[in-house]
């Protein structure tokens, strides 16, 4: 199986280089800047599972010459119009197009361009970050991929695309309703956003000032409200566990959307938070505390 990756950042670079290492056929596609940086230096992981230098195939987008069997999407939501130009040429009539992006805008946007049938859900699991020398710091032990057809189900290819992702140094499991576990994420991800982003603070932080913890349950609560008023109403286990995340004393733990805020770089604000909220407001769904967190990061947006 020919694999195209793109973007080789915490994200793409991680898995993407996790699957090279393990002898599948991974091409990335990245832009001339970073091809110098790996060309000269690797592409670099260091990681609780074992570090790791590889020297990956690469490729720029006017280089593209084929069809690649599986395109592994991992750029971030706001550049998800360029990407789509850069690797429309690898798409062909039996490619599979897995994208890791937050959120559920990306799959309009997909199968617009490339058909129904090509594109199929997947959420990763992985706190990890460039550092300055653009090294991949994988942040927590947490490595996962999950994927299945949107429709539901199990079919030959994501038995194909399981064979694949096994053997190489991450865990990944198929989905038979992947869906649901998108918006869990999602769930999961506008809620520590939120959170974090709203009171630029950690979870422990948070949780030990007097009516913290009840602010992070306060927003899990509007988060989960809009993912059941869309028909995914978000399962008893995944509310615990993220109810128990968001409210761990002493923890260190922050979102994405947060440390990128901490280094002045681009958010997903309206990837994470806007268009849930646009989901929201046509069914009537209260959400104060999501709406003031996402007007706060409009407002650092436009500073930038």
């Amino acid at each position: 199986m020919r694999i195209l990756v793109i973007g080789a950042g915490a994200v793409g670079g991680y898995f993407g280089g996790r699957l090279a290492a393990a002898g599948r056929d991974v091409t990335f596609l990245v832009r001339a800047r970073q091809a110098e940086v790996i060309c000269e230096h690797g592409l670099r992981i260091v990681s609780p599972h074992g570090n790791l230098t590889l020297h990956p195939k690469l490729i720029l987008a006017h280089e593209i010459a084929g069809f690649y069997d599986l395109i592994i999407l991992c750029v971030k939501a706001y550049s998800l119009d360029a990407a789509i130009s850069d690797f429309a040429a690898a798409v062909g009539p039996g490619t599979i197009i897995l994208p890791l992006l937050n959120g559920m805008r990306h799959l309009d946007l997909l199968t617009g361009h490339f058909g129904e049938e090509t594109v199929i859900g997947g959420v990763c699991f992985i706190a990890a970050e460039l550092d300055k020398d653009g090294c991949i710091i994988q942040l927590t032990g947490i490595h996962r991929l999950v994927y299945g057809e949107r429709t539901g189900g199990n079919s030959a290819r994501m038995d194909s695309l399981h064979q694949v992702m096994q053997g190489a140094a991450f865990e990944a499991r198929t989905s038979d309703n992947i869906l649901q576990e998108m918006w869990e994420k999602w769930v999961m991800l506008a809620s520590l956003g939120a959170a974090t982003c709203l009171m630029r603070a950690n979870i422990g932080e948070i949780e030990a000032v007097s009516g913290g913890a009840e602010l992070a349950r306060a927003i899990l609560g509007e988060s989960s409200a809009i993912s059941t008023a869309c028909g995914y109403a978000p399962g008893a286990a995944f509310l615990a566990r993220t109810e128990k995340m968001l409210t761990t004393r002493g923890s260190t733990l922050t979102s994405s959307m947060y440390r990128d805020l901490s280094k002045n770089a681009p958010v997903e604000a309206d990837q994470i938070l806007g268009d849930l909220l646009v989901r929201g407001r046509k069914l009537g769904v209260a959400t104060p505390l999501l709406e003031a967190a996402c007007i706060n990061l409009r407002i650092y947006e436009a500073r930038l």
